[in-house]
């Protein structure tokens, strides 16, 4: 083995999470009218929408990747340090678990809100995007090793190059990953009888990401109008 590609077998054992952290506005479509009395949500909320999410998370799970383990668990982080943040992961067992922390539950104005980005989590394992950055982070590593060794780069520089190939073939396809997330995630939302338009009012009040460079989230107008187009295309009876 090449000296240079020694470091490729640590980042093939790369493990990725689909992180979704509530993160200056982009200018965005018109505001829906905000529910009648928009205030934090509580635990209590958060609650109640999981007992109607999950069972239908589930649903669209088997019908869309039959071969997935669709048996969500869901998690509350009440650590008072931990910021507002929603991410989905898999256990030892391939079981997918979705994670809320509290103090995102606190930044959220409606159950819309939650069902929206509940719904969002749940597609990243629907649509198995934790395997698939893997691979291209693998995919990347193994190109920055081969040009590592290329040029003679010495072992560090290689662990460096390799790092950074890696991050780039992971990164490359976060943001299609998150648009399709969005609109799957709007679609179980709906069919769970929440309000995804009025849930993606959230994208009007966390900080936008931007278009940046290797940026894993797409800019919040952008996503505001990926789940407008898949909420209409689901209400009028069209696949999403």
């Amino acid at each position: 083995m090449l000296p240079a590609l020694r470091p490729l077998l640590a980042l093939l054992a790369l493990t990725l999470t689909a992180a979704c952290t509530m993160a200056p506005m982009a200018p965005l479509p018109a505001p829906i009218a905000p529910p009648a009395q928009a205030q934090p949500s509580t635990r209590a909320d958060f609650n109640a929408v999981v007992a109607r999410m999950r069972p239908v998370a589930t649903q669209v799970c088997r019908e869309r990747s039959p071969h997935l383990d669709c048996n969500f668990i869901v998690m509350l982080d009440d650590r008072a340090d931990q910021p507002p943040n929603a991410f989905h992961t898999r256990d030892e067992r391939g079981r997918p678990v979705i994670s809320f922390t509290e103090s995102l539950i606190r930044e959220l104005r409606s159950p819309d809100e939650i069902a929206l980005i509940f719904g969002h989590e749940a597609a990243h394992h629907i649509a198995d995007h934790i395997p698939r950055i893997q691979r291209e982070a693998r995919t990347g590593a193994l190109l920055g090793g081969l040009a590592a060794a290329l040029v003679g780069a010495d072992d560090a520089t290689a662990r460096q190059i390799m790092s950074a190939t890696a991050t780039v073939g992971a990164r490359r396809y976060s943001k299609p990953f998150e648009l399709e997330a969005d609109r799957i995630g709007a679609v179980i939302a709906e069919r769970a009888g929440y309000d995804a338009l009025r849930g993606a009012q959230v994208f009007r009040r966390i900080p936008d990401p931007g278009n940046q460079f290797l940026g894993t989230h797409p800019p919040n107008a952008e996503r505001l109008r990926e789940v407008e187009s898949a909420v209409a295309r689901h209400r009028a009876g069209q696949p999403v």
